[in-house]
């Protein structure tokens, strides 16, 4: 998921805010803000060292959050052209819409489960790459295990229906031997 704003508490169950922030800042510049009750000076610099971008201790005014928040967002920059213009992957007379997860071969709108649009998002993720059955089962949240991987084998047959021209000699969602699956656009 893309997020424009966190907005994270310092003191949830589990994982607190601190290292979470911290989690988040080594994969994404995404803006955090941290909402706490700990409202000391050393509190709010341990928060900022963190990687968050702000800090409001409670209680705080609801108004004062929102405009915290918005002054944060004015500070990003604007998504270039390139990056909000439609990803679209060609598959022969198959268009996949990356963002949308929209599957359209001409004009008609090809049917995909949601097995099978997660499948494809991850396969668009890195196409022209080998994914393994195990990254599969993973990736799709299911638990490890053979009979997994198996039904991993059972949901490309599936869709490769719908993608390939010749399902039985797959041209666009290939085997790679020993590696697993990939997705080979034009």
């Amino acid at each position: 998921l893309d997020f424009d704003l966190i907005v994270l508490d310092v003191m949830m169950p589990g994982e607190d805010g601190m290292s979470l922030t911290r989690a988040i800042r080594e994969t994404s510049m995404t803006p955090i803000m941290l909402l706490t009750a700990k409202g000391e000076t050393e509190d709010r610099i341990r928060g900022l060292e963190a990687g968050a971008d702000d800090y409001l201790g409670k209680p705080f005014e609801p108004k004062e959050l929102l405009l915290r928040i918005n002054a944060i967002l004015r500070r990003m920059p604007e998504p270039s052209e390139a990056d909000s213009a439609p990803k679209v992957l060609h598959l022969g007379p198959i268009r996949y819409d990356i963002e949308r997860g929209e599957m359209w071969r001409g004009d008609d709108l090809v049917r995909l489960t949601a097995t099978e649009n997660q499948l494809m998002r991850i396969f668009a993720a890195t196409p022209g790459e080998a994914v393994s059955r195990s990254k599969l089962v993973e990736d799709l949240g299911r638990d490890r295990g053979q009979a997994q991987e198996r039904a991993i084998d059972v949901q490309i047959t599936r869709l490769r229906r719908k993608l390939e021209e010749y399902p039985k000699q797959p041209r666009y969602l290939q085997t790679v031997r020993g590696a697993g699956y990939m997705l080979a656009p034009d």
